[in-house]
């Protein structure tokens, strides 16, 4: 299946350098400052508070960026950004696509590689794992690129849900299918969102938002009946994880 990279973040205008008034903070060696790969903006400093938010390229395919795209056309130019990620954050809080991080297999090693980072690269400071995307909030260290950061988190669990996929295609399809997955399928689509948090109530809502996920997409009643959430700390130690600003186990 043929997808397009769009990931949605929080319904907010994502600004491709510092907004009005704003100064750009001390970059620090191994920091790029606001750059692009060519698809979207990202801002790379140290010290920042930033939600991350990336996703399974099984997520989303093509017809539905284009249709959605096509749809915000009619829209003034400053009003499709906030629509369009309102809209494909809908699309993937609706369940699209193989879903694998449900598997507990696959939600442990995602928090895991994230918590194996923590107090040395950033700080963890809230999360949650849903069916097919993850949103985190972080704070970057002086010398810890984010691109790079991000980049480790996609290398470490894509091995671990790959074969996770492949064990379930075996049993739905065959050894056949399995083996032309290993070959071809990639796990995680190739970018990611970054948004700088910009002040207190920025901070508050972007915590919000990442614990309510969950209720948003239908999932639980309440934030903390998600079992791979910030929202429930004390479900972590029941998991083996430890607490989130500690180094845990490795589960991958």
């Amino acid at each position: 299946m043929k997808t397009v990279d769009f990931t949605p973040g929080t319904a907010e205008p994502l600004f491709s350098a510092p907004p009005p008034g704003s100064a750009e903070p001390q970059l620090g060696a191994g920091h790029l400052g606001w750059y692009t790969r060519g698809y979207l903006p990202h801002h790379d400093a140290a010290d920042l508070r930033q939600t991350i938010t990336y996703h399974l390229a099984d997520s989303l395919p093509a017809t539905a960026a284009t249709r959605i795209q096509a749809e915000l056309a009619a829209l003034p130019l400053e009003q499709q950004d906030v629509e369009r990620r309102k809209r494909l954050d809908d699309w993937l809080d609706a369940g699209h696509g193989s879903c694998i991080l449900r598997h507990p297999d696959a939600a442990a090693c995602i928090v895991d590689t994230w918590q194996r980072f923590a107090r040395e690269r950033y700080d963890l400071l809230a999360w949650v794992v849903m069916p097919n995307h993850v949103h985190l909030l972080i704070r970057v260290y002086p010398g810890a690129a984010l691109g790079k950061i991000v980049k480790s988190w996609k290398s470490f669990t894509g091995r671990k849900i790959r074969e996770l996929q492949e064990s379930q295609a075996t049993r739905r399809a065959g050894a056949r299918r399995s083996q032309e997955m290993s070959t071809s399928a990639r796990c995680w689509m190739r970018e990611y969102w970054d948004r700088t948090i910009r002040y207190e109530r920025h901070f508050q809502a972007a915590l919000n938002y990442i614990h309510a996920n969950p209720v948003k997409a239908g999932l639980v009643s309440l934030p903390e009946d998600w079992e791979w959430s910030s929202a429930r700390p004390v479900n972590l130690a029941e998991l083996g994880l430890g607490d989130p600003r500690k180094a845990g186990p490795s589960l991958c």
